[in-house]
Formats: structure tokens, C-alpha cells, sequence
């Protein structure tokens, strides 16, 4: 069942992207080489309880950490360790909070000093195909356009999008309907309506094989090593299009890169 929120409930999803979308830009420029990603994810959650929130991926079907840290050919969920990051690596981090009974999310990869041409490509198909989805995510449209938007970008340019994981809808849970595949026909599934919070996705990869799962149990890899880029913005349905209430993260990054 998707759940359309009301303009008071909008509000405080609002605020909550934007405290997300917040501390996951403090957090990506932490990115450098010799950090341990472990640092990382220390920093984001006393960023998010000094703020009155809580993790949202902590403990959550028992995941260990408060963010997601996943290097180079890790798509998604890497555990945060003491691993170094090192000169060229592409670093995705996912993050989560939960505040006033509503969780925000959102991700971004960004490279950690200078980075391989087919990385810098990696990145920005990426962020392109979650473009073409948020464009895709007007009223009166179908779940699956916006699926069908990532899949076309990504595929336009000879790259593979993962299929294993999906975006999703967001409010009370961290995972509400509608799931959002990165992949997939448009014109189908559920009509988008005002009131709905949408959690685009896309996750791009050089191979077209199976996700692999490390012993670890939650992180995924892609099968032949290839690097992997992972963006997510949280959007509200809205009269007047989509609003971007995590305000353009990567964006964001750049302004305060610079």
C-alpha cells in the first residue's frame, strides 16, 4: 500500500532530507585517501544524533553500522572498518536518519582525490540516469517510467544497471511502496500521485553478471570487479512536478568541494 502524505507530513519529511542531505555532503568531503571508512561512519552518526535523530540503517534487519561504505567494485552496504581508503578509489555512501517519526535517505559516490577516466564516466552516467528518473516522476505518471528512464540512460551508454536492489518509496519506513527497479518497461504499475515520497536509486556497473554477496552477509559486489556508482535523492510528487526535497546532494558537494 503507498502511503501519500499530507502537507504537514511533508514538512517533516522535508526537514529531515534536508538535515540528510546535510550531513552526507560534511560526510563525503571526509573522503580521502588513508581515511578508514569506519571514521567515516563514526562522524555521520554523531552528526546525526547531535542533530535530535537517530540512524535509521542502525540495527536495522541487524545491519551493524549507520552508514553504508562501499569501495570501487562494492555496490552497496559495505560494512565500515578499519580499511583505509586509498588515492583513486570511488567511495558510494548511503545514510539514513529517523526523526519525528519519519526516516530520510539518500547516496552519492564520489572519488577520493583524482580518478580514472572510466570512473569519472561511471559517475556521471549515474547521476544522469537518477536525472532521467526524477524528470520521469510527474503526476498522472507510472511507477515504471521512472524504472524505464535509469534503465535507458544506463544502457545508452553501454553500460548495466543492477538489477538485485531497487529504489522505493518513504515515510514512517525506511522502505515503503512503491519499489522503483532500475530497470523495466515504462507505463506500468502504480499511477504517481501528489503526496507521494519517492527514493530513485539507480546503481551502474561495467558487467551485466549476477550481484555477489561477501561473506560478510550484506555486502554486494559486482561478480567481474567492476566499479560500481550507487545515487539516491528522496523527491516528493507534487502539481507542480517533482521536488527534490534532498536539494541536489551531489550538487551541494561540489558548491562546498570548491
Amino acid at each position: 500500500m503507498i502511503a501519500l502524505k499530507t502537507e504537514a507530513e511533508l514538512r517533516v519529511v522535508a526537514e529531515n532530507a534536508q538535515l540528510l542531505a546535510e550531513i552526507l555532503v560534511e560526510v563525503a568531503l571526509h573522503v580521502e585517501p588513508d581515511v578508514e571508512t569506519a571514521e567515516l561512519d563514526r562522524f555521520a552518526e554523531e552528526r546525526i544524533r547531535a542533530a535530535g535523530a537517530r540512524p535509521a540503517f542502525k540495527g536495522y534487519h541487524g545491519y551493524p553500522a549507520s552508514l553504508c561504505v562501499s569501495v570501487n567494485e562494492e555496490i552497496v552496504h559495505g560494512i565500515p572498518s578499519s580499511r583505509r581508503i586509498k588515492a583513486g578509489d570511488i567511495v558510494s555512501l548511503d545514510l539514513g536518519l529517523a526523526r519525528g517519526g519519519y526516516v530520510a535517505d539518500a547516496a552519492l559516490t564520489v572519488g577520493a582525490g583524482e580518478i580514472t577516466p572510466e570512473a569519472e564516466r561511471l559517475l556521471s552516467v549515474t547521476r544522469g540516469a537518477l536525472q532521467d528518473a526524477i524528470r520521469a516522476a510527474k503526476l498522472g505518471a507510472r511507477v515504471s517510467d521512472l524504472s524505464h528512464a535509469i534503465g535507458r540512460h544506463v544502457s545508452r551508454h553501454g553500460l548495466y544497471v543492477v538489477r538485485e536492489f531497487v529504489g522505493h518509496g518513504i515515510g514512517r519506513e525506511l522502505h515503503e511502496d512503491p519499489q522503483i527497479p532500475n530497470f523495466g518497461e515504462g507505463g506500468q504499475g502504480a499511477v504517481l500521485r501528489e503526496g507521494m515520497v519517492l527514493c530513485p536509486e539507480p546503481m551502474v556497473k561495467g558487467d551485466d553478471l549476477p550481484v555477489h554477496i561477501k561473506d560478510d552477509g550484506w555486502t554486494a559486489v559486482t561478480a567481474s570487479g567492476s566499479l560500481a556508482a550507487h545515487y539516491e535523492e528522496m523527491i516528493a510528487v507534487t502539481p507542480d512536478g517533482p521536488a527534490v526535497l534532498t536539494g541536489g546532494i551531489w550538487e551541494a558537494f561540489c558548491r562546498r568541494r570548491t
